[in-house]
């Protein structure tokens, strides 16, 4: 039998606080989740660094929504404030001192941690999202292995053999439950996995906790087809909602416009920077069907092979020179224009001399000489 463990450090300056409260008596009650996303904020606050609810996701392998909701359990349990603006979008959060829920004192509020998302804010829509009581997912069942077996080797074998072919390797066990799982209590039909393990693959997230992650989500969103998941992919897409604001659209985009914008990353193939050129273009130039303005600057730019700024500068430099060219020939041809024009009005026969503006007299010299010669 062990007895006691005594624990020592070599702890540098390069930590991060923890309160014994939180340990003691709000670590037990709440998930990993959760966990995870505070002991972060802890150690961004220290080391007074930004971050996002993109980022947070990233960073653990969570959906933003998960994030949303640990940020909420923490503001509900007053351990964090979140600050929004007048469009409710997260703008900072402020990490509360920590006093036991026993002591019914307010706590101190002088420590803060900006939190600035680089392109993708949490919207209001989200927020109201978050907000709402979500119904509960479906739990896992316990699957014995004749059912896993029968699973992959009857109904679920093309899903199988599909997700084996998008993530390059065999399934475990506890992957091919995960499937299971989200083919039998989710309800996924064999469309919508296979369209779920393709966004998944397709944003790097070989993960299948994250996978189970956007499964449940979309099971409480009521996702059904692959055309749903399509249209609620778009409303979270940080690079479309930031070329939607960079073009003055606030709203979440329809699948049409979702895919209007998508085909100017996938089909067209330029970079956000690229894309936001041309935004930026569009805003300056007119104020109707920017969307329809800014795909045809970009499908020039993409007809003329330009895919960076130098290839873009050079394309202005061509159109500048080639404008004012064309300014040139049309000035010479005004002027020429307008002289035939005079000549036609001063002279309408004979000679066109543009000094000649009187009638001119006619003589015979001949007749004249033979005259003097007379005299």
């Amino acid at each position: 039998m062990m007895g006691r463990v005594t624990i020592s450090h070599n702890l540098g300056e390069d930590s991060t606080n923890v309160s014994n409260v939180f340990i003691d008596e709000y670590m037990q009650d709440a998930n990993d989740a959760q966990i995870k996303i505070y002991l972060f904020l802890l150690r961004m606050m220290s080391a007074n660094l930004p971050t996002s609810v993109s980022a947070l996701a990233d960073k653990f392998n969570h959906t933003e929504k998960d994030v949303i909701r640990a940020l909420k359990y923490w503001e509900k349990k007053e351990l964090i404030t979140l600050e929004y603006d007048g469009a409710g979008n997260l703008t900072g959060i402020h990490m509360e001192d920590i006093v036991s829920p026993a002591n019914f004192g307010r706590r101190k509020s002088d420590t803060v941690l900006r939190s600035v998302p680089p392109i993708h804010e949490v919207t209001a829509e989200e927020h109201e999202h978050v907000v709402k009581e979500v119904k509960k997912a479906p739990a896992k069942p316990k699957y014995s292995a004749a059912q896993l077996r029968a699973f992959k080797e009857e109904e679920g074998a093309g899903i199988v053999f599909l997700a084996e072919q998008y993530f390059g390797r065999p399934l475990t066990s506890t992957e091919a439950l995960t499937l299971y799982y989200i083919h039998d209590e989710l309800n996924f039909s064999d469309d919508l996995l296979d369209y779920l393990m393709q966004y998944c693959v397709d944003n790097h997230k070989a993960d299948f906790r994250y996978v189970e992650k956007v499964a449940i989500n979309w099971n409480q969103e009521g996702i059904k087809t692959p055309k749903q998941a399509h249209a609620e992919i778009y409303k979270h897409d940080p690079n479309i909602l930031g070329i939607m604001k960079a073009l003055g659209m606030e709203n979440s985009p329809t699948e049409k416009e979702g895919n209007f914008i998508s085909s100017w990353l996938g089909e067209l193939g330029f970079s956000m920077d690229i894309i936001m050129e041309a935004c930026d273009r569009t805003v300056m130039a007119t104020q109707k069907n920017r969307l329809k303005y800014c795909d045809s600057i970009l499908r020039s730019w993409h007809e003329k092979k330009a895919s960076s700024r130098e290839d873009i500068a050079r394309l202005d430099a061509d159109f500048t020179a080639d404008l004012k060219k064309k300014k040139s020939k049309a000035s010479v041809s005004s002027i020429t224009n307008k002289i035939r024009s005079d000549e036609s009005y001063i002279r309408p026969s004979g000679s066109q001399n543009r000094f000649n503006q009187f009638q001119q007299n006619t003589y015979d010299f001949a007749e004249l000489e033979k005259q003097l010669l007379d005299n």
